[in-house]
């Protein structure tokens, strides 16, 4: 099988996705809002900012920008689900087509919902008052940054959606998204956390992303001087790739497998 079949193949899966936009706006209209909601309450109603030297709003920005990448796997649990449970990805299997063009079309979906989800947040953020202070090749760098830890998100959300099997079960796997999320350094630094919790945050691999983002941006700091931190791009880089290398071919196999 040529890498172009491949390529057309997963293209065309991509634009069924697309297709989908059109007939349910209300599901990317919830899904491009909920972040904004999010950046608004923890800014204004809930408030934070304790051990961050700096504007809370500069802080809170780019740790929400790397929280959305990991939050929204829902959608893509619900579609891999209902696509199983309809019998859709069996038509798609007993058709001359790349075995993995269902996945990569549905996950290249999902990458463009979620750069145009960073563009809106980030646009909110500008108007709360956030800016970043270098240079535009660091800021493209930092939502390629953010773009790759969501790579990595979309597909344990692919797999899990195939273990899952059944939409009803989609709420119960989805909660497990949580505690990456909130266990991270989004909303506060790690130093203002029990000793215990603020090494397991500074270790997740969104707090890793949120700070190398930050530092990109010229935006306070989340954590005082540690390897960690202070190594915070390479393992925003090595963590969704190690990401990537379990689950890509976990995916993969587990599609290949269905039906036998």
């Amino acid at each position: 099988m040529s890498a172009a079949w491949v390529v057309s193949d997963s293209w065309t899966m991509t634009r069924r996705e697309l297709a989908h936009w059109a007939r349910r706006p209300v599901q990317m209209i919830v899904g491009l809002v909920f972040p904004v909601m999010m950046l608004l309450m923890f800014g204004f109603l809930v408030g934070g900012g304790r051990g961050i030297d700096g504007s809370y709003v500069e802080f809170l920005v780019p740790g929400m920008l790397a929280l959305t990448m990991a939050f929204g796997l829902e959608a893509t649990l619900t579609a891999v689900t209902q696509d199983l449970n309809k019998g859709v990805i069996d038509r798609f299997r007993a058709m001359p087509m790349s075995s993995s063009a269902v996945l990569v079309g549905r996950c290249a979906a999902d990458m463009l919902q979620s750069a145009v989800g960073l563009l809106v947040l980030a646009a909110v953020g500008l108007l709360l008052g956030w800016r970043w202070h270098g240079g535009a090749a660091a800021a493209l760098l930092a939502f390629g940054l953010l773009l790759l830890l969501r790579l990595a998100m979309l597909w344990i959300g692919i797999w899990l959606g195939m273990v899952a099997g059944r939409p009803d079960l989609v709420q119960a796997v989805q909660i497990l998204v949580w505690p990456v999320g909130f266990l991270s350094n989004a909303f506060a630094t790690p130093e203002s956390m029990p000793g215990w919790l603020g090494a397991v945050v500074e270790w997740n691999p969104l707090s890793a992303t949120a700070t190398a983002v930050r530092d990109l941006f010229g935006n306070p700091a989340a954590a005082p001087p540690s390897w960690a931190a202070d190594h915070a791009a390479l393992l925003a880089v090595a963590w969704p790739l190690l990401l990537l290398a379990v689950f890509f071919p976990l995916a993969v196999g587990r599609y290949r497998g269905l039906g036998r």
